[in-house]
């Protein structure tokens, strides 16, 4: 039977290398798929989405209000924590962001839905995510949206905490706050989509099993962070919620987009398709 090639969309971040890791090895492979893997920010990666560019890839959770009709969610690979996630920072103290331009990674990102869901009036300056902090640095803005590493480094290059999405929703919910999801397309046949789900969730597994093997390779999209710092922010977002979404994932989306509908940011709720096991 000849193989069916699969566009695997990616970005070039430390946690997806290390979930897929397993693919792009060969250590878990597939009769019936070979995974061409496209490896792009995560923004770019919500546009190819609205598209139908990729059979199947990582888009933010934001994202999918916009494909929703495209593609289904896969239950595992997702991208959630709890007690942390993005950040707003600044070269100084700024009281009041009204008016204030923020440097943010894209608008289809979930971070800059969950700021515009804490945050009134700003400016939102759209800019590539490894961008940012020179963005602020250099005062082309007065702040920036901080997702991936830069949630670990940032004092590092002496800014000041602005805002902590993750802490201002855990104040809120005892859900996980949810970023990213994988997710395939619809036209994908019966038979091929659970392949796909077994392939993620093995992966997935493979990497938490042999955390030292998958952490060297992932290491390889550090972006200079250290070895310390890479573990923890791959752990950070390859947990429980991205082997399985589960009631408590499933509920964090759902509680994301009733907040946004309530606040008149999105005009309605989508319908979460969830391909299971």
């Amino acid at each position: 039977m000849e193989k069916r090639i699969m566009k695997l969309g990616h970005s070039p971040d430390a946690d997806d290398a290390f979930m897929f890791y397993a693919i792009a090895s060969g250590k878990v492979t597939s009769e019936e798929i070979d995974f061409e893997h496209v490896i792009e920010d995560i923004q770019s990666l919500n546009k190819r989405a609205t598209e139908a560019q990729l059979e199947v890839t990582a888009i933010s959770a934001h994202g999918y209000l916009s494909v929703q009709n495209r593609y289904r969610i896969l239950s595992c690979g997702a991208s959630m924590g709890k007690g942390y996630g993005p950040i707003v920072v600044a070269r100084e103290k700024i009281s009041d962001l009204s008016g204030k331009t923020i440097a943010v990674p894209g608008k289809l990102t979930t971070a800059y839905l969950l700021l515009s869901l804490y945050a009134d009036d700003f400016i939102p300056v759209e800019v590539p995510f490894d961008e940012i902090m020179e963005k602020v640095l250099e005062g082309e803005v007065d702040a920036g949206l901080l997702i991936h590493e830069g949630q670990l480094t940032y004092e590092d290059m002496g800014f000041e905490l602005l805002l902590d999405l993750g802490v201002m929703w855990a104040e809120e919910t005892d859900l996980p706050m949810p970023l990213g999801l994988n997710v395939l397309r619809r036209d994908i046949p019966r038979g091929l989509d659970t392949e796909v789900l077994r392939v993620h969730k093995e992966s997935i597994e493979y990497a938490l099993s042999n955390k030292k093997e998958a952490l060297d390779y992932a290491m390889r999209f550090g972006r200079g962070m250290s070895e310390d710092t890479g573990e923890k922010f791959v752990l950070m977002y390859v947990n429980e919620w991205t082997r399985n979404l589960g009631e408590s994932g499933t509920g964090a989306l759902e509680y994301l987009f009733k907040k946004a509908h309530r606040k008149g940011i999105i005009a309605e709720k989508p319908r979460l398709d969830i391909l299971r096991d």
